[in-house]
This record gives structure tokens, C-alpha cells and sequence, in this order.
């Protein structure tokens, strides 16, 4: 697919190398996220009059689905290198928004119900059965509530099951009256 693509050169001489410049530049954006609806580009020489001579300014909006990627920071005497920062500066903005795309819908973690079956206050570790009979080890240091010291053999307890190298680990320990799930 072809980004829709639009390109301004303001207060600058008109120059084909750097229209193809930004062009294979916003062409490499579609490898970062295939939902840009559109793209606009206006490279230009805002009539500032600075100590460093004069400055390349490069904006980019990317239209992305419930969302425009911004782009207006990018300031140099080359005007190659304003465009390359600037495509890099949208390049990570759009995968910051790919990111939150695949993350949108959140799993949320199920919280599991069982009994506390062994204590080892020595070692600062316990045992717990789940509602399905597998057993959970844990460490002192995923008791939320109360101390790991208050902990007794029979409490009711919630935990979060996870998959550890030796077999079921419970975390985010916590004591209870819990309805079993149905």
C-alpha cells in the first residue's frame, strides 16, 4: 500500500533530490505500521535570524486511526539531516503507537482461590492447594496481606498463578474470604 503523501517546501529553493529525499523517507514509515492513513511533510526555513546560521524546520503529521502523529521539533543547517531526524523522531512515535494497537485490549490476570498447606518460616516460603488440587509455592516476598509471619496452615488465600522453572509459583499472595470461582 501507497501512504498518501503530501509535500510542502515553503521559503526554500525548490529541489527535486529533496522532494525524492522525503519521499523514501515516508515510504520507510509503512514498515513500522501499516495504519497510516496519510502523511504530510513541509520542510521550510523559518525567517528567524539566529546565531547558527540558518535552520532547516521539518514537520510531520501522520494520520493513524483515533490519532495524528506529530512531528515539529527538528532544527538544522543540513536539510538532509533535519529531514532524517525528523522521520526518525516519527518513526519511534509510530511504533509507540503500534505498540499501544496490539496491547489495547488488556487480558486481565485471574486471581485464584485455594488454602495455605505447608509453611516453612525458616526459609520464608509456603505451599498452596488451588481449588483444582495443583500446588502453588511461594516465596514471603509475594505475601501482600497480612505478614508472611501472620500466615497460617488452612487460610483461605487469593493469589495469581504463574508458570515458574520448577512447577506452579503463586504471586500477590493475600488472605481472605473468597467465593470459589463457578
Amino acid at each position: 500500500m501507497q501512504i498518501p503523501l503530501q509535500i510542502t517546501i515553503r521559503d526554500v529553493p525548490h529541489s527535486e533530490a529533496v522532494e525524492a529525499h522525503v519521499r523514501e523517507k515516508a515510504a520507510k514509515l509503512e514498515e513500522f505500521s501499516g495504519h497510516i492513513i496519510s502523511c504530510r511533510v513541509v520542510v521550510e526555513m523559518p525567517h528567524k535570524h539566529t546565531h547558527q546560521g540558518r535552520q532547516y524546520n521539518v514537520r510531520i503529521d501522520i494520520g493513524v486511526p483515533g490519532s495524528e502523529i506529530v512531528v515539529n521539533r527538528d532544527h538544522n543547517e543540513d536539510v538532509y539531516i533535519a529531514i532524517r531526524d525528523a522521520f526518525d523522531a516519527a518513526k519511534r512515535q509510530l511504533e509507540d503507537y503500534a505498540r499501544r494497537v496490539r496491547h489495547d485490549v488488556k487480558t486481565h490476570v485471574v486471581e485464584q482461590v485455594g488454602r495455605v498447606l505447608r509453611l516453612s518460616r525458616e526459609e520464608g516460603i509456603g505451599f498452596i492447594a488451588g481449588a483444582d488440587g495443583t500446588e502453588y509455592y511461594f516465596s514471603s516476598a509475594e505475601v501482600i496481606s497480612p505478614r508472611f509471619d501472620q500466615l497460617r496452615e488452612g487460610d483461605e488465600v487469593k493469589f495469581i498463578a504463574e508458570a515458574a522453572g520448577e512447577g506452579m509459583q503463586a504471586k500477590r499472595v493475600s488472605v481472605g474470604h473468597h467465593h470459589q470461582p463457578g
